[in-house]
């Protein structure tokens, strides 16, 4: 780098932890308070190496699956959603369930479950594989058929043109969602849009912070894990607005100084499930490598919150401790 270079940040505003992930985060924090641990969780409760980590040292146990919970335990079901079959495991399991399913994910389930009701055919445009899907699609399955992305548009059949909806994982790309959205259009005129819009507020938001910013980034660093989706896609449109070099890391350790090289403005965001401590650490790095003049760049204000999952206000220990003495699988009604 050149002594001459003007060295700064644009730090995008929004960023960071979404009022779903603040929920089931403190959903946990919360459980292992008024429990005990161990309290187990099924799946990543947000996809954060860091989160995860912190959790683990709190007594929180992360399993695959739910037949992994030994019966009369706590089960905490991640923000991401599931299926109604995992409840189903969890009560032949004898296990007391905390839900900390995204309100906006769970608003996508009901609009699956309403579609189906009414005899659709559900295209649900989404990354195959991803927890949120998994979860959605569990809901309809004779139903909802996954539409990754605008090149899997030509392989879509449906059973009747004019009873078609579409449907959406909650943290995917605005852009690349729209552009599937209209590949779909094109092939069903009379496709029904949901009655509101699936992708959620702060997926936008901080997708449109990033926009904001990345014409004027030589680099854009976005903290978040790989498996994030949400984070994986500032990546990609950071690079879609203009930024010169993009690129997503955990810690600020990662970060590679061959980055900073010819680099004179420094975008900085992070993605939903990501707390601040990381961005503050990747700032911290910056700053003792010249980069400490901080500039914000604000696209939105968030104020949203979601109240905590209601089964957090009963002894779901006793819960617990009564499904595991029954006799009978689900004895217990609570």
């Amino acid at each position: 780098m050149t002594a001459t270079t003007s060295r700064k940040v644009l730090l995008a505003a929004p960023r960071g932890y979404c009022a779903g992930v603040d929920r089931a985060v403190i959903a946990v924090e919360k459980a292992l308070e008024q429990y005990g641990a161990p309290v187990y969780v099924r799946h990543e409760i947000v996809h954060n190496k860091y989160v995860v980590k912190t959790l683990e040292k709190k007594g929180a146990i992360f399993v695959e699956e739910t037949e992994e919970v030994p019966e009369g335990n706590i089960v905490i079901f991640s923000a991401h959603g599931v299926a109604p079959v995992v409840h189903e495991e969890a009560e032949r399991g004898k296990l007391a369930t905390i839900d900390a399913t995204c309100p906006l994910v769970t608003k996508v389930h009901k609009e699956a479950v309403r579609f189906a009701k009414e005899d659709y055919d559900i295209l649900l445009i989404g990354h195959e594989g991803h927890e949120e899907v998994i979860g959605t699609s569990g809901e309809a399955p004779d139903h909802i058929t996954l539409v990754d992305g605008p090149e899997d548009v030509a392989n879509v059949t449906v059973r009747d043109e004019s009873k078609v909806v579409w449907l959406s994982q909650t943290t995917l790309s605005v852009d690349e969602t729209m552009e599937t959205v209209g590949a779909l259009q094109q092939k069903f005129p009379n496709l029904l849009s949901p009655p509101s819009d699936d992708i959620c507020y702060a997926t936008q938001n901080r997708q449109i912070a990033v926009k904001q910013m990345g014409a004027d980034a030589d680099l854009v660093i976005v903290v978040g894990s790989k498996n994030s989706s949400n984070s994986v896609r500032l990546v990609e449109v950071a690079l879609g607005a203009g930024a010169k070099d993009a690129h997503l890391v955990d810690y600020a350790e990662e970060i590679d100084e061959a980055w900073l090289e010819g680099v004179g403005t420094v975008g900085v965001t992070s993605g939903a499930s990501v707390p601040e401590i990381l961005v503050e650490g990747v700032l911290d790095w910056l700053a003792q490598r010249g980069y400490d003049d901080v500039e914000t760049v604000t696209a939105a204000k968030e104020s949203i919150t979601f109240s905590l999952p209601k089964e957090l206000r009963r002894d779901l220990r006793a819960e617990a401790a009564e499904l595991a003495g029954s006799p009978e699988s689900g004895a217990a009604n609570g």
